[in-house]
């Protein structure tokens, strides 16, 4: 084959491989059906809380003004930032660059490690001032709905130790375990956002 010939094979098969990373998913095709089948979980929660807060607006306003909103900010800047350096984190395992992506991960689980931390800050003086789930219809949403959310952060940060472990292995990585265990702790991230909006910052 001539230089010619073999210089546009090289540019053809760079064309294919581009394609291909353009239209790939991301992660296993189980984990998308987890992610789809938990929004829909959250978003009923969503609905009712949304019913409910229509029907007692001043309630729900009177109880949401007695949440921490410094801490509930802070959380969210943890999350996004988490989930920055996991998609570095996720690019670099992809190019091959190890070493770079256990450092990445290992910020991400650093900082993921962070929010419940931050987070039994907040509801230990919840709790400690009688604002539990039996209190009223609000406290009801905000624990079952931030528990549930914080349940998933943990299984999260397992994942993520996984991910690492995965980098330093001898073996070479599995890139689809990887993109699965980023999609994972990014649907984590939209959640956060979303009741934060809804519990803390809409008034």
């Amino acid at each position: 084959m001539t230089d010619v010939a073999q210089g546009r094979a090289g540019r053809v098969g760079k064309g294919q491989r581009d394609n291909l990373l353009r239209n790939h998913i991301p992660g296993e095709s189980s984990m998308w059906f987890f992610v789809i089948g938990d929004l829909i979980i959250f978003g009923a929660y969503f609905v009712a809380y949304m019913y409910y807060r229509g029907q007692q607006p001043e309630l729900f306003l009177e109880n949401q003004a007695r949440l921490n909103l410094d801490l509930g900010a802070a959380n969210t800047v943890v999350l996004l930032t988490s989930s920055l350096f996991v998609a570095l984190g996720t690019s670099a395992a992809r190019a091959g660059r190890t070493s770079d992506g256990v450092r990445l991960f290992a910020v991400a689980l650093g900082l993921g490690a962070t929010f419940p931390v931050l987070k039994l800050f907040e509801y230990v003086p919840e709790i400690v001032a009688g604002s539990t789930p039996g209190t009223n219809l609000f406290f009801m949403y905000y624990f079952v709905m931030t528990g549930l959310h914080l349940c998933h952060v943990m299984l999260g940060l397992v994942i993520l130790s996984f991910v690492i472990r995965n980098l330093r292995g001898p073996a070479a990585p599995k890139i689809s375990f990887i993109e699965t265990a980023a999609t994972y702790w990014h649907m984590v991230d939209v959640l956060w956002l979303v009741l934060f909006a809804l519990l803390y910052v809409m008034r």
